[in-house]
């Protein structure tokens, strides 16, 4: 059974903006606004916070921001690749028809959080924290996630073909609708973990034992 997350709290009615235009370096807190059609770039800029923002059509290009903040956030057809948000917090927001080649978001933490439709092929994930989260209809190759900790999360049709999820426990995880040839998983993290008939004979192979109809 999916899961269920809290969605972003945005109010109906948000005011577009000139990112340029309103975004001051000193104090890095945007709120309430629509950010659409532009590029924006955020090199060596840390613990920037987002609140109740849509980014629409937003490409990101050269983003060094550690720590960033974002609550109540929708990306809606953005592109984050190789965007480095290593210890980001990130509550309640959605990732939508997004492209995250590459993004770094290493020894972050994740709370009510949904990626829909996006590309997150060799993201790095590694040490993060996921409380309540759905990755679904995405592609996760070569992805990262490495020693994370997870609660409630749910992998919903994805392609997770050599994910790393190496010293990751997995119990309550669901990854029956995804596909994958090859994952990187130790067999003491499995215990718990929500798979198919077919992921399970894999996994039963790799625990050494001959599978008979």
């Amino acid at each position: 059974m999916a899961k269920k997350i809290d969605v972003p709290k945005i109010p109906a009615h948000l005011a577009p903006v000139n990112f340029e235009e309103i975004f001051n370096p000193d104090d890095p807190y945007i709120e309430d606004c629509l950010i659409s059609n532009c590029t924006i770039e955020l090199e060596n800029l840390d613990k920037i916070r987002f609140s109740q923002v849509i980014f629409q059509n937003v490409t990101f290009n050269n983003v060094s921001s550690r720590k960033i903040d974002l609550t109540d956030v929708i990306f809606d057809h953005c592109d984050l690749s190789n965007a480095d948000l290593m210890e980001a917090v990130i509550h309640r927001t959605e990732f939508k028809n997004c492209k995250l080649l590459g993004v770094n978001l290493a020894e972050a933490t994740f709370a009510n959080v949904l990626f829909e439709n996006c590309n997150l092929n060799l993201s790095s994930f590694g040490y993060s924290s996921f409380k309540q989260g759905v990755f679904n209809n995405s592609i996760l190759r070569n992805a990262d996630f490495y020693e994370c900790k997870f609660n409630k999360i749910d992998f919903q049709e994805c392609d997770l073909n050599d994910a790393n999820f190496s010293r990751t426990a997995l119990k309550g995880t669901d990854i029956s609708s995804s596909t994958f040839q090859t994952i990187q998983v130790e067999l003491n993290d499995l215990p718990g973990c929500i798979v198919n008939s077919e992921q399970a004979i894999g996994f039963a192979m790799m625990l050494g034992l001959t599978i008979k109809d």
